[in-house]
């Protein structure tokens, strides 16, 4: 028998059943039962419906929760802008790699072609994110050939690429192969 939950807000119930189903979206993907939800969230079932119209309602609602760009954002806005240029590259690239390797195991768990409708439109969160990427480079824009805002396109369609498994059939970059080919290119020098 399950556990009686301890009180809740419905907001916060519905909060901690989203949180609870995002895991198990990635294993399971839409085949995923309100008993597994409700055992991982350590409530009974039909407490999912007192806050839930129904199972899709739920499966939507962490599927919006997992696509949120806010905690995003703000990972990227902690990156340590101290660091010398190479390694705040690569703090940047690892957090896309993080976020893309995300949205790549949901997408492809829910069999999903392409993020939700809600979402084609995020151009706000994208232009923050761009944003912040680009003050990321900034500091050394002197150093560079191009703009920061063109390397942080090549950075994000490299990492986008290189982190995808169709994409590179299995052989996923490393940030530092990404950062290390952007900076550095491939050819060697007499000095290798």
């Amino acid at each position: 028998m399950t556990p009686r939950a301890r009180p809740m807000t419905p907001g916060d119930r519905r909060d901690a059943l989203v949180e609870a189903t995002i895991p198990l979206l990635h294993e399971h993907g839409r085949r995923v039962t309100t008993k597994q939800i409700a055992d991982a969230a350590g409530v009974a079932e039909g407490t999912i419906f007192r806050v839930f119209d129904s199972k899709d309602d739920l499966v939507a609602a962490a599927v919006e929760k997992a696509l949120d760009m806010e905690p995003f954002l703000a990972d990227l806005e902690s990156i340590d802008l101290d660091q010398d240029l190479r390694a705040r590259l690569i703090d940047l690239v690892t957090r896309l790699q993080e976020r893309f390797r995300g949205i790549f195991l949901l997408m492809s768990a829910m069999g999903m072609v392409g993020p939700p409708k809600a979402h084609r439109h995020a151009d706000e969160g994208r232009r923050r994110a761009e944003k912040t990427m680009v003050a990321v480079v900034e500091p050394d824009a002197a150093l560079l050939t191009c703009t920061p805002t063109q390397l942080v396109h090549m950075l994000r369609m490299l990492t986008f690429s290189g982190t995808h498994p169709h994409i590179s059939d299995g052989h996923l970059l490393t940030p530092d192969q990404i950062v290390g080919t952007l900076l550095d290119g491939v050819l060697q020098t007499k000095d290798s």
